[in-house]
């Protein structure tokens, strides 16, 4: 690795094992796993987490599709879960899998015996399973005020009803980036995109001329695109809006489709396709993408690292999605890694003792030091400009995280698993990308037609979601 290129060093732990069944839809449905198996120090124990008391019971049910404990003949455990342990925890795991989770759940709750804890996901648990009591409220375990949690405390009001709050992040990464081949930017005569961003000019307008420029650069025969991948909610996102928001006033969930921000939004995304500059098919690795000459592979870290790494000789770079150059910040959603407290669980002195092993795993400059090493042994061809975009970046000042509940309102709207339509979209996800896709005549769907074609199905679940959240307020 050239360590002159090792840059604004580490913030974040890495992402493992799960992050590479990370998502390429509007819903990371499944997310990455906050462990660090690759991860071995010495973990002492400390007094900044509080212990279980005497008596109290130890052992966390956690219902998931991936264990905490160590993978079978394996030695290495995560640096929260020998934190955990060495408090006199433990973790006992109830394998689910990620397309019965929420049945599983409210099944082992219908009978009695409901787990401790459930991994947090953008597609449903907030704010639909809080509001069905799936989940309980935080707050009497997690302090967002004391020096611990306080730097999540502006994401974590976000995930709030009746007051409470019901998500307590102990980690962010970026659901996506813009991976590029520097060969590819230096060979056509381009700016360097981090430069660009470093330099606050990264935004929409540089991003499409630089497209435009590769793609009519091709000669004679040679196809080439601009971009593939997981990038048009984010293009939603850095308006600093979502297609549904919570509107305090009214204190309720509605409907923000005809937001004009999002006109602009939609311009952009359907001149990039009628353009030529969108490259459709789905592409499994960074790689792939630029052998197909695309300039820019827009997916999670996890889609260029691991068994996805670059290879010896390469040199690739990421840039975060580009500023809205209308908006008066940078704004973005990122990936929340979190414990959802499960409706029922009585174990709150282990679940509080957990999060904090959680997050100080995952806020201590040595764990997280130690995590990011053990990644470049994996990754040696990674570069820290890569680590930062990734792990550390989104998670930093410069940039304002929003919550999207549109993936979380009824099945129509957010449930991906249970979209009946040829790309296998909820509504919600399917508004995200709509005009870079087209209708049965081939012709490509204008933002107007689809706000009308789809207008009434958001409002009219929004109603029936609505009638259900009024009812969970005024219940005591």
């Amino acid at each position: 690795m050239n360590t002159a290129k090792r840059i604004l060093a580490g913030s974040f732990a890495l992402v493992t094992a799960f992050a590479a069944s990370g998502c390429a839809k509007g819903d990371s449905g499944t997310s990455s796993d906050t462990s660090s198996y690759e991860t071995k120090v010495e973990v002492q124990d400390t007094d900044t987490i509080s212990a279980i008391p005497e008596g109290a019971p130890t052992e966390l049910e956690w219902l998931s599709y991936f264990d905490l404990n160590p993978a079978r003949g394996s030695e290495e455990k995560s640096t929260e879960l020998d934190l955990f342990e060495k408090k006199g925890g433990s973790i006992h795991y109830t394998p689910t899998t990620s397309m019965t989770k929420f049945d599983d759940l409210a099944t082992a709750k219908l009978g009695g015996t409901p787990p401790d804890m459930f991994w947090y996901e953008s597609s449903m648990c907030y704010p639909n399973y809080c509001m069905k009591d799936m989940f309980q409220p935080v707050d009497s375990i997690v302090d967002f005020d004391s020096p611990l949690w306080a730097d999540v405390k502006e994401t974590a009001d976000q995930f709030m009803l009746k007051g409470q709050h019901y998500v307590a992040p102990v980690k962010f990464v970026a659901n996506s980036v813009l991976t590029y081949d520097m060969d590819m930017i230096d060979a056509n005569g381009l700016e360097d995109p981090y430069q660009l961003y470093l330099d606050g000019e990264w935004n929409w307008d540089t991003w499409y001329d630089m497209m435009e420029e590769y793609v009519n650069n091709a000669e004679g025969d040679e196809e080439r695109f601009g971009v593939n991948g997981w990038f048009a909610n984010f293009i939603f996102y850095s308006t600093g809006s979502t297609l549904i928001k919570y509107d305090a006033e009214k204190d309720e969930f509605v409907s923000n489709i005809d937001d004009p921000n999002f006109d602009r939004a939609t311009d952009l995304l359907y001149d990039i396709k009628k353009n030529g500059l969108y490259y459709a098919d789905w592409v499994g690795q960074a790689s792939d993408c630029f052998k197909k000459n695309i300039l820019f592979y827009a997916m999670g870290p996890w889609a260029s690292s691991d068994v996805h790494t670059p290879g010896d000789g390469t040199n690739w770079a990421s840039v975060p999605m580009p500023k809205d150059p209308n908006a008066d910040a940078q704004y973005t959603t990122v990936e929340v890694n979190a414990y959802m407290w499960c409706s029922g669980s009585e174990k709150s002195d282990a679940v509080k003792c957990w999060m904090e092993c959680a997050k100080t795993a995952n806020t201590d400059p040595e764990y997280m030091e130690v995590s990011k090493e053990k990644f470049f042994v994996k990754n040696p061809n990674w570069t820290e400009q890569m680590y930062q975009v990734g792990y550390q970046e989104l998670a930093s000042d410069n940039w304002v995280r929003i919550v999207d509940p549109g993936y979380g309102i009824s099945v129509e709207l957010s449930n991906d698993n249970a979209a009946t339509n040829a790309t296998k979209e909820a509504v919600i996800s399917y508004m995200y990308t709509s005009v870079m896709k087209e209708d049965d005549n081939g012709s490509q769907y204008t933002w107007t037609q689809l706000r009308e074609m789809y207008k009434g199905t958001i409002d009219s679940n929004l109603d029936e979601f609505n009638k259900e959240y009024k009812a969970f307020v005024e219940k005591s």
